[in-house]
């Protein structure tokens, strides 16, 4: 019993030891190859979606490129994998990717039986119903019988069944397993109506043969943060990830954009002063240069800039800031002191 006791104490530091190692250390690992692997979505215009030139656009993609842009101070040290909606947390789980910002739902069992972490939202959203016009149908309550398209492994799938059966209706789910796949099949009218998240079915609809044919109806069914996603037990990358979402909001309620971020340099407010690392702390206490604030706005913009020139009301996407609007402004972006 004597020697036990020096033993299993022994034991159970190198044990912390190493788990701390294979858990803690992402953002060494993206210092060390030189740039951050995301996982996003890959097919949904306005969100993450490679334009005509092979460029990656999109509110997910500029939330990654936020966070490139802290680390590297440059917001292109980044590479993609496109995942679906059944492969991205394995892609998490296993490595392969560093963040996930892949338009993900924030709930207990991901955040628990997953091992992951969400950080600060970055769109507040709710499921939805996209019908043909042709169909005549107004209400979600009208859609008994109806075959729907829906992605499995998600969501959505759970709270369309949910859905119907507490609206004592009936229905045929046409499960497929990629978006792009699911979106052409419900073009092709082999399913009556398709659901996801509103703002996934405005990017679809989006870039549908002819927009106009297609109607979202007004029935929003859930509730449906859409947030980065992080592995459970780094808490230094996980900080870097959500205070990246979060400078872009506070960047907002401050006033400071990308085109006058090198004029507000000079402010004497000391808000702002600590915001953009004139005066030092934030830097040292998430490992990063002092100006990683200042980086992310200048090179990605602050959160209205993202938001408007990804999926706002100018954009094929036409949505209204809506739940993302700032909390001075109605909405439920808020963020916390930057001190």
């Amino acid at each position: 019993m004597r020697e036990l006791r020096h033993v299993v104490p022994a034991v159970v530091a190198a044990f912390c030891l190493t788990t701390g190692a294979a858990v803690a250390g992402t953002l060494d690992d993206v210092k060390a190859k030189g740039f951050i692997q995301a996982g996003v979505n890959g097919d949904l215009f306005g969100f993450a979606k490679p334009d005509e030139k092979g460029v990656w656009r999109g509110l997910d993609v500029d939330t990654a490129r936020a966070v490139a842009a802290a680390v590297f101070a440059d917001a292109d040290k980044i590479k993609y994998t496109p995942l679906t909606a059944k492969t991205r947390f394995t892609a998490l789980q296993s490595g392969e990717i560093d963040v996930l910002t892949r338009n993900a739902t924030q709930t207990l069992s991901r955040d628990t039986d997953l091992g992951l972490d969400f950080t600060q939202v970055n769109y507040y959203d709710g499921q939805g119903f996209l019908v043909p016009k042709q169909l005549g149908v107004t209400s979600a309550t009208q859609l008994d019988g109806a075959s729907v398209c829906v992605l499995p492994g998600t969501t959505t799938e759970q709270n369309v069944a949910d859905y119907f059966r507490v609206q004592k209706m009936k229905m045929n789910p046409v499960v497929i397993e990629n978006t792009a796949e699911l979106a052409k099949a419900f073009f092709a009218g082999r399913c009556d109506c398709m659901t996801s998240d509103a703002s996934q079915l405005a990017g679809i609809r989006a870039v549908a043969p002819t927009p106009a044919d297609y109607v979202l109806l007004p029935e929003i069914i859930s509730k449906e943060p859409l947030a980065p996603a992080v592995r459970h037990g780094d808490n230094q990358w996980k900080d870097i990830v959500n205070y990246s979402v979060l400078a872009m909001i506070e960047a907002e309620e401050l006033g400071i954009t990308s085109a006058n971020i090198d004029e507000m340099m000079a402010s004497t407010d000391p808000k702002i002063q600590r915001f953009l690392g004139v005066s030092p702390g934030n830097g040292k206490a998430l490992g990063l240069d002092e100006k990683w604030a200042y980086n992310i706005i200048k090179q990605v913009g602050n959160y209205a800039e993202v938001f408007e020139r990804n999926v706002g009301v100018k954009t094929p996407l036409m949505l209204e800031r809506g739940l993302n609007a700032l909390w001075t402004n109605g909405g439920l972006m808020y963020s916390p002191p930057f001190k």
